[in-house]
């Protein structure tokens, strides 16, 4: 095994401590909002970082362990922007957890409970690791922990008051049991002990009632309301010089797809903007991101996407992107060519009711088939519509970041992406268990 860097002594020793010491103490109404966290042993959390440097295939990813998993700071006085990666909403949601106000150490007067399993990073033994062949075994040990301790907590519902995340799209979870031979991910959720548990993925399967997908956990972690605030007005007064920006990889193929069409349109575009898009200097842009050049360097897109209009959203290798999130985050509008890309997916942050208000929606067919240029169709939205849209990002921006931990929001006036989360899981839960009672 790697040696485990200091760092990450430090963190789990603080994290062991937090978890020793937890107390509620709450500050509002608890009622419907009682959490329990499930006790596990650390071979299903923290001992799995120890091997953060034993999948060469993936990724080493030691480096982004650091803040309970925002990772390194962006520059050594930032307060707000971090290195994150986004298989680590597992630990920066249990480090949240820890701060959640309504928290019980009675099971039996818990509403839900949270199960600090952080499953995507023990997956990657099951996606690049020597279990590749195993997939099916992927929860099964969890599920005995559970029906062997304290076999009563899990028996009372038989599973449907307990959460967990899992910091990846739920496709990399959904190996059928009996693949032979096996093809990509594991079987976690396809394993029927698991049906009845909650599980928020970076991207949901449309039709399993237990999966509810969260957003992406970005670069930006403000740890007061005074820097969320003050990004805030930065965007506001940020200069709109690039009328539609992409930022990310693909599209070089031959095969046509939607991020090949971007790329040709915007190659084809001269920089020479006409008067019918006064105060542009280009038409397109394109960040190129491939091979990860921006996964860890929130710099290099945010602030092209902070001069941008439009920020496109094709499809990758799943419908969802984490790019998403940060235009949101920059106050430049996405432009979808899926509904399986956002309006399907964070209905819980993201309403469906209100795409039209702050997105734009393109079929990405009548792109690629028929001929139907983005610019035109982006050109043909009025310019007041456009600054609506824009305010209203502003106002959703909130909704679609992970405060720091320990932050001093307020979270009656101001929900970030956890709250949101924590406070529709209870309400499914809630749902789900009288529904039952009446089956």
């Amino acid at each position: 095994m790697a040696s485990i860097p200091r760092i990450l002594i430090l963190t789990t020793t603080l994290f062991l401590l937090l978890l020793k010491s937890t107390v509620s103490q709450p500050t509002t109404d608890c009622t419907d909002r009682w959490i329990y966290i499930r006790r596990l042993p650390s071979r299903f959390n923290l001992d799995l970082l120890s091997n953060c440097s034993q999948y060469p295939l993936f990724d080493n990813f030691c480096p982004y362990l650091p803040n309970h998993g925002l990772g390194h700071k962006t520059h050594p006085r930032s307060h707000s922007w971090f290195r994150t990666d986004p298989l680590m909403l597992e630990l920066i949601f249990h480090r949240r957890m820890l701060d959640y106000s309504c928290l019980t150490t009675d099971p039996n007067a818990a509403n839900a409970v949270y199960l600090p399993y952080y499953a995507a990073i023990d997956a990657l033994r099951y996606l690049y690791g020597p279990d590749v062949n195993a997939s099916a075994d992927h929860g099964l040990e969890l599920f005995e922990f559970l029906q062997d301790d304290s076999p009563g907590m899990w028996a009372r519902h038989e599973g449907h008051d307990h959460f967990l995340v899992m910091a990846r799209p739920s496709w990399d979870f959904s190996q059928p049991l009996r693949n032979h031979p096996p093809t990509w991910g594991s079987s976690f959720l396809q394993l029927p002990e698991f049906y009845n548990v909650t599980a928020l993925t970076l991207e949901a399967r449309a039709w399993p009632w237990q999966e509810h997908a969260v957003p992406y956990p970005t670069s930006f972690h403000p740890p007061t309301l005074s820097f969320l605030e003050s990004w805030i007005r930065r965007v506001r007064r940020s200069r709109r010089s690039t009328f539609m920006l992409f930022a990310g990889g693909g599209g070089v193929s031959a095969t046509p797809n939607i991020r090949r069409s971007i790329r040709n349109e915007c190659e084809n575009e001269s920089n020479n903007v006409t008067q019918s898009l006064g105060g542009y200097v280009k038409l397109c842009e394109v960040v190129d991101c491939s091979n990860g050049a921006c996964e860890h360097d929130p710099i290099r897109y945010m602030k092209p996407m902070l001069q941008a209009s439009f920020c496109l959203q094709p499809p990758g290798d799943t419908p969802t992107r984490r790019s998403t999130f940060d235009s949101l985050l920059a106050g430049c509008i996405p432009v979808f060519f899926e509904d399986l890309s956002a309006k399907s997916q964070y209905k819980w942050h993201l309403p469906e009711e209100i795409y039209g208000e702050f997105s734009v929606f393109i079929p990405k067919e009548e792109v690629v088939f028929k001929g139907q240029r983005i610019l035109d169709a982006l050109m043909s939205i009025p310019t007041t519509r456009v600054r609506r849209m824009r305010e209203k990002v502003l106002e959703l921006m909130p909704r679609v970041m992970y405060r720091r931990h320990g932050s001093s929001f307020n979270f009656r006036t101001t929900k970030d992406a956890f709250d949101i989360a924590i406070e529709s899981t209870l309400q499914r839960i809630k749902s789900r268990l009288e529904a039952v009672a009446f089956e």
